[in-house]
């Protein structure tokens, strides 16, 4: 019983962390030259490491959700007005983010120490995100490539993989440096 609570304030934790980084600028996507790089994966990947794949599916749900009612709302770019009006575009890649990354975190944490387990671990949860989300607008959005990108539609894939080879690698070296520092110290606390 006294488990099952301290999961339910963690996850009221995290959901609001989720919403101040999905609201207030700058906090859940850093400036990088060019590039926005969004730190939110991070968020739901270590709830995922720490209270597994339920809750964060609940985390990456949630980040989702506000997505897609922010491009509503509240858009972030005339880019989100159109394509995080899709639910499967916005909330599914969050959510497997948690999903995917809980399970695999309670099925290699016996095998492997927790100091490679873990950059790993934040490794895959970004690149679950970019993969999911940038072919998801691919198989969605292609044939609309110039209402979104102004390019022709041949140029579309090549497009989103520039934005996997930018922004995704940034993201994801950034989670795989970011999680185990955030991880460590919080199991402990847990535990």
């Amino acid at each position: 019983m006294k488990k099952r609570s301290s999961y339910n304030v963690m996850l009221a934790m995290f959901i609001a962390l989720i919403l101040v980084q999905t609201t207030v600028p700058i906090i859940g996507n850093i400036p990088f030259g060019p590039l926005s790089i969004t730190i939110i994966p991070i968020t739901v990947i270590v709830s995922a490491i720490l209270m597994g794949p339920k809750f964060g599916g609940i985390v990456g749900f949630s980040w989702g959700f506000i997505t897609f009612i922010r491009a509503y709302w509240w858009p972030t770019s005339p880019l989100a007005a159109i394509v995080l009006v899709n639910p499967i575009i916005s909330i599914v890649p969050r959510m497997l983010i948690g999903i995917i990354i809980g399970f695999l975190y309670l099925k290699l944490k016996d095998k492997y120490k927790s100091k490679i387990l873990l950059p790993v671990m934040g490794i895959l949860g970004s690149l679950v995100n970019t993969i999911i989300f940038l072919s998801l607008i691919y198989v969605f959005y292609r044939n609309q490539s110039f209402q979104l990108y102004h390019i022709d539609n041949s140029s579309m894939l090549p497009f989103l993989l520039g934005v996997a080879g930018t922004n995704g690698l940034i993201e994801m070296l950034v989670s795989g440096l970011v999680v185990p520092l955030i991880v460590r110290p919080l199991q402990k606390i847990i535990k």
